[in-house]
């Protein structure tokens, strides 16, 4: 077994749990332009989008400058993956609420199950093991909840120990947390910026 298959799991069986609750809600107005009337005078209403200022990268040699040429290639190589997990959960957790019965909701679950596995087994497979654990942490960023307490979820206690404990033996960890004030804070800024299509 090689360390991607500790992503499989995460990854598959992140866009599985439905605890809508434990999720942050990043919704953006629809109405972007309108306009309201006040004393017979019609004024334009126009949201803008919040600017983001860092100040410009200082590098100490060559080598801290290819990492943050290369995080930036991860970011934007994991960040779908992440956000795509966020949907998922919140698309399974309304179709879910319609099923009548646990019996049909474990059904649905398996049948996302496999047809997630085959879509993006592949895909995952073609990930270095920094963009794994990078992926590990981003969808802690999305998600609001850490790989493993989503595969706790989902799977219980001693599975998501299991698969934790296989992380483990390549370095990685599923209980990683996403620190953007602190050690990922340079990834915070790489993520803002990648998002507002600034890099």
């Amino acid at each position: 077994m090689k360390w991607r298959s500790i992503l499989l799991p995460v990854f598959m069986l992140s866009c599985l749990y439905a605890n809508a609750q434990k999720i942050r809600q990043n919704t953006i107005p629809n109405d972007l332009h309108r306009a309201i009337v006040e004393n017979g005078d019609t004024i334009a209403v126009v949201n803008l989008r919040d600017v983001y200022i860092y100040p410009e990268m200082k590098f100490k040699n060559k080598r801290e400058e290819d990492n943050y040429y290369k995080l930036i290639r991860d970011v934007k190589r994991t960040l779908p993956y992440a956000k795509m997990v966020y949907h998922t959960l919140i698309e399974t957790y309304e179709y879910m609420e319609t099923l009548p019965n646990d019996k049909l909701k474990q059904a649905h679950l398996k049948r996302m199950e496999k047809e997630l596995f085959k879509e993006y087994k592949p895909e995952l497979k073609k990930l270095t093991f920094s963009q794994g654990k990078l992926l590990i942490k981003l969808i802690d960023r999305e998600c609001n909840q850490s790989s493993y307490n989503l595969l706790k979820a989902y799977l219980g206690s001693f599975r998501a120990g299991f698969w934790n404990l296989f992380a483990g033996m390549f370095g990685a960890s599923l209980k990683s947390e996403y620190d953007p004030k602190g050690k990922d804070a340079l990834t915070e800024r790489i993520v803002v910026l990648v998002e507002n299509r600034l890099i």
